[in-house]
């Protein structure tokens, strides 16, 4: 065992090594021969290439260096592209903080039972007049940068819940395809995280038609691992066990508390109140949609037309949608 892997259990040793193919023998060989790569792409600035940080991708891409490498790329190429998304990336940020507090992300405080931190999302709790749907991406994008810091969440990685309770068709109607796109691009293609699983409780049909407009852009290993269980929360505890879930969720502990995961991060900053609107936020929901036009994604002929949410003939039964997921692949 080398020092990079000195805050790894021995159960989550072995795991790196059966699951993700990671050799303690070659491993400063396999950062270097990611690190070469840097070379091949000039137009991206590489603002952090130490050893500890190139690990992370190459976990997330079970020690394929091409792959790792081109994890690296575009989790710098786009924060450049995103500039302004990353500017003052903290927890005192006016509108970070602001949807922090309302619980995005929640993290609960135990691990599921293949050792994956669990993060919750009560969807209503957005308020549309205090921060954007930006500031809620942000604010993932910030405690997700500090999560991976744990090597054994590196290889064992995370599990998504989002409960549509409650959730509105008017706040729906603020979720454009080129805001959830860019979501997409910032978790699925340029961060280094193993996601175990993305589950949807509870959701509408208007939800169910949204997932139709961003379904072309998810890869099919996420795709995969997205389930959708509507009113069934039995099929969510056949993955997650009640034991460590809120009574939110049919677990068996107290009402979960929104402000958890924020005091963790803001500490003394918490009950100090910011000054801010959405309307403030640098990055305008028209410059979005100027950058991410529906016009230029490639869509399938079974996507929904951007800005319509239209009610589908039929939706598939969560029998049909639930499939069993006992690991990470």
């Amino acid at each position: 065992m080398t020092h990079l892997q000195a805050g790894l259990s021995p159960e989550t040793l072995e795991k790196a090594k059966v699951e993700l193919k990671e050799n303690p023998d070659t491993l400063h060989q396999d950062i270097q021969e990611v690190r070469d790569m840097i070379i091949t792409r000039p137009d991206i600035g590489f603002l952090r290439t130490d050893d500890a940080f190139i690990l992370r991708f190459l976990r997330a891409r079970k020690f394929n260096h091409f792959e790792a490498f081109r994890l690296l790329a575009q989790y710098f190429e786009y924060r450049q592209q995103n500039l302004d998304m990353f500017k003052n990336l903290k927890a005192t940020d006016p509108g970070i903080k602001q949807a922090l507090k309302d619980g995005f992300p929640g993290v609960l405080s135990n691990l599921d039972r293949y050792g994956r931190k669990i993060l919750v999302l009560f969807a209503a709790n957005w308020d549309q007049s205090r921060y954007t749907f930006v500031d809620i991406l942000r604010a993932i994008l910030l405690s997700l940068e500090t999560m991976i810091e744990d090597p054994e969440l590196q290889v064992n990685g995370f599990v998504l819940i989002i409960d549509w309770s409650n959730f509105t068709f008017k706040q729906a109607s603020k979720l454009t395809p080129s805001m959830l796109r860019l979501a997409i691009e910032g978790l699925q293609d340029s961060f280094p995280a193993r996601f175990g699983g993305i589950h949807f409780v509870n959701q509408p049909w208007y939800i169910h038609a949204l997932y139709t407009v961003i379904r072309p852009f998810l890869k099919d290993k996420t795709r995969k691992r997205i389930f959708m269980h509507g009113n069934n929360l039995n099929s969510l505890h056949q993955l997650i066990h009640p034991e460590i879930l809120p009574s939110e969720l049919g677990g068996m502990l107290p009402p979960y508390d929104m402000g958890t995961w924020a005091r963790t991060l803001l500490d003394h900053a918490y009950d100090e109140e910011p000054e801010y609107s959405p309307e403030s936020y640098t990055l305008s929901v028209k410059d979005l949609e100027k950058d991410l036009s529906p016009k230029t994604m490639k869509r399938s002929q079974s996507v929904v037309e951007p800005g319509v949410l239209k009610r589908p003939e039929k939706v598939k039964s969560e029998e049909e949608n639930l499939q069993p997921l006992l690991s990470l692949d």
